[in-house]
């Protein structure tokens, strides 16, 4: 393939939307789709390599925000009760959605990748992170690493929903976390940490299985991808806590409603 300008805008473009929406509860999968649909941004164009790349760069990206979090836990898990509780939790959050993920990712790949339903459940998905905003409930939950391991347990199972493309991993996990008592920076906080082994597992697996599609071919677009989905991620990933602590989930929530609308408007006009 021959690069124009162009093709790089398109990689950098996908690369951004990969790193904004990745880590929020905005849905990653259902922004990509809509961006193929209208823009003509397909992932496809610049093959399985580049798919992967904006991935692992997204993961990256959040692996190096948190990584001296990830020592103190990998070293304290041997000697801490307390760190070695929340890795078991972070284990029973992550097993339903690893098993139904196994199980079902060819089926809902092959049946729910539909524009007009992603641009539903961007709305409806918006109207319940209002709902949950405006809550007026005396939270019991403030630090990840004390969930109790039924709350790990249903957090895991509505991560579940995320199959789905645009319900949002994050979306799933943090109202989920808010309805089981958690206060919105524990949330928030969670669906991070919960995202890295998730993201590592998705990306392995699609690894396993796409391993025969993969090529050196077009290093520059693909590392346009990864530049773009790092920084992006990085971003999201250093301000989204906080963000969400002072000011809720009101900006995504307004953001899916906005996104799914002009979405299904311009589906009714191209009909």
């Amino acid at each position: 393939m021959s690069l124009t300008w162009f093709d790089l805008f398109k990689a950098f473009a996908l690369g951004l939307i990969e790193g904004l929406t990745e880590l929020v509860p905005v849905s990653a999968s259902g922004h990509l789709l809509l961006a193929q649909r209208f823009l003509g941004l397909g992932q496809e164009n610049f093959g399985t390599t580049f798919v992967l790349m904006i991935r692992l760069g997204a993961l990256l990206a959040l692996l190096s925000v948190y990584c001296v979090r990830l020592s103190r836990l990998a070293v304290g898990m041997f000697s801490d009760p307390a760190a070695r509780r929340f890795v078991i939790g972070m284990l029973i959050a992550l097993l339903p959605a690893a098993l139904a993920g196994v199980l079902a990712h060819d089926l809902v790949r092959g049946a729910l990748f539909n524009v007009w339903l992603v641009c539903f459940v961007l709305i409806v998905g918006g109207a319940v992170l209002l709902w949950v905003d405006q809550l007026d409930r005396a939270a019991r939950h403030h630090e990840v690493a004390r969930f109790p391991f039924a709350t790990y347990l249903v957090i895991g199972l509505a991560q579940c929903l995320a199959l789905v493309p645009g319900v949002s991993r994050s979306g799933a996990t943090i109202v989920a976390a808010v309805l089981l008592g958690a206060d919105r920076r524990a949330a928030a906080e969670f669906s991070l940490w919960l995202a890295m082994p998730t993201l590592a597992g998705t990306l392995g697996y699609d690894l396993y299985h796409s391993h025969a599609g993969l090529t050196a071919d077009n290093p520059i677009v693909w590392g346009t991808g990864f530049a773009a989905a790092f920084a992006a991620a990085w971003l999201v990933a250093k301000t989204f806590v906080d963000y969400v602590a002072c000011h809720g989930f009101r900006l995504f929530a307004w953001w899916r409603v906005v996104v799914g609308t002009l979405g299904l408007v311009a589906l009714a006009v191209s009909r």
